[in-house]
């Protein structure tokens, strides 16, 4: 039984990598292509062709991470074709390796991929994403939040507040910070805008060149304005840079922690966070996905192939890794306008397929 696992890991290792390589290198290309845009734009801040290939490798490990269910399926799926061609496989079977063992000795492998897949989404690539946004920062001056900026909310005991931050500078600095404070009656009490902010040790923000206006109601149909300008504002507030750097990168390239804490702080101040709740979800079950990719390739092994035709299943392989990433991907919109469940959107995908691997095992692998 050791032989047999050495080499079906073996080949499916060998061949996994391979693909990965092979797609990992293409999106590099394609990714470098379109950064020289910006080397254009921004070659009088330092921002030079070295610096695009180092920011565009920071960004391999997040399309690493989604593409790794993609090659662990086409991998897997040529090997099993190419054992079935070359009567390899049959002389497994003859040997003493049946279907149930086969799917377990391929299961134990899937979960491999599925431990490699969830260190590579959940550590590996916000490290690096992050790292990237820093180093782009240090050329173009600050990473921008969208149009209108990172927006946050929090509830004190007598207010709530809700907070604009326009941009992140290379030194973790906030810039153009909007702070509006509103009453438990929801009427404005007071603005503050402030050039730029950093964060405290206190858990307060520290604000620098600040605009403050104050709206006091006199009588039932007047509101005094007092507007001061002041060199330094100092804000107490419980929301933390991991919190406002979390606004500003995008879901999916979050770690499971940073999202549990972020929901957590949008639960806590009423905010929706259902598009977040199903960003964590997709990186539980995500990985996942490696697994079902695995057990659906098994079928092919048990295949007839005439010579050429290996080629012809590895493309629908292909087709089939796409229209998983495809339905994980409208699956996942589709449940944040509808208000579905987040688990059983971010778990329907797999379960889908789950149910397809297993209808093609049974049929082709058992029933005949």
């Amino acid at each position: 039984m050791k032989t047999i696992r050495r080499l079906l890991y073996g080949e499916v290792v060998i061949a996994v990598l391979l693909v990965t390589l092979g797609f990992v290198s293409l999106f590099y290309f394609f990714d470098f292509v379109e950064e020289l845009q910006a080397v254009g734009k921004h070659r009088d801040t330092g921002y030079t062709v070295a610096q695009a290939l180092l920011y565009v490798a920071l960004m391999l490990p997040s399309h690493l991470y989604e593409l790794l269910p993609i090659t662990v399926l086409i991998g897997t799926i040529f090997v099993m074709a190419r054992l079935a061609q070359s009567s390899e496989f049959t002389i497994l079977r003859t040997s003493g390796l049946g279907p149930w063992l086969a799917l377990r000795t391929l299961m134990v492998l899937g979960l491999g991929f599925v431990v490699f897949t969830f260190a590579v989404g959940d550590y590996v690539a916000p490290m690096a994403d992050k790292s990237a946004q820093l180093l782009k920062s240090r050329y173009q001056g600050k990473v921008s939040v969208g149009k209108t900026g990172a927006w946050l909310k929090e509830r004190q005991a007598y207010s709530h507040y809700a907070v604009n931050v326009g941009a992140l500078a290379p030194d973790a600095s906030m810039r153009d910070v909007r702070i509006f404070e509103f009453n438990n009656q929801g009427f404005l009490v007071s603005m503050t805008e402030g050039q730029t902010g950093t964060f405290g040790n206190d858990d307060s923000w520290l604000l620098n060149k600040v605009d403050h206006t104050e709206f006091t109601s006199t009588d039932a149909n007047a509101t005094r304005v007092e507007r001061s300008f002041v060199d330094t504002f100092r804000w107490s507030t419980q929301i933390s840079a991991e919190m406002v750097a979390t606004a500003v990168l995008r879901p999916e390239r979050m770690g499971t922690i940073d999202l549990f804490q972020y929901i957590r702080h949008l639960d806590a101040n009423g905010q929706s966070a259902q598009k977040y709740e199903i960003q964590f979800w997709k990186k539980v079950f995500y990985p996942l996905s490696c697994l079902v990719m695995v057990v659906l390739a098994l079928p092919f092994a048990y295949l007839h192939f005439r010579s050429g035709s290996v080629a012809t299943y590895v493309f629908g392989g292909v087709m089939a890794g796409i229209s998983f990433v495809l339905l994980n991907n409208v699956l996942g919109d589709l449940g944040a306008l509808q208000g579905w469940w987040p688990w059983l959107t971010a778990a329907l995908p797999g379960l889908i397929y789950s149910f397809i691997s297993l209808t093609a095992f049974t049929w082709l692998v058992i029933r005949r």
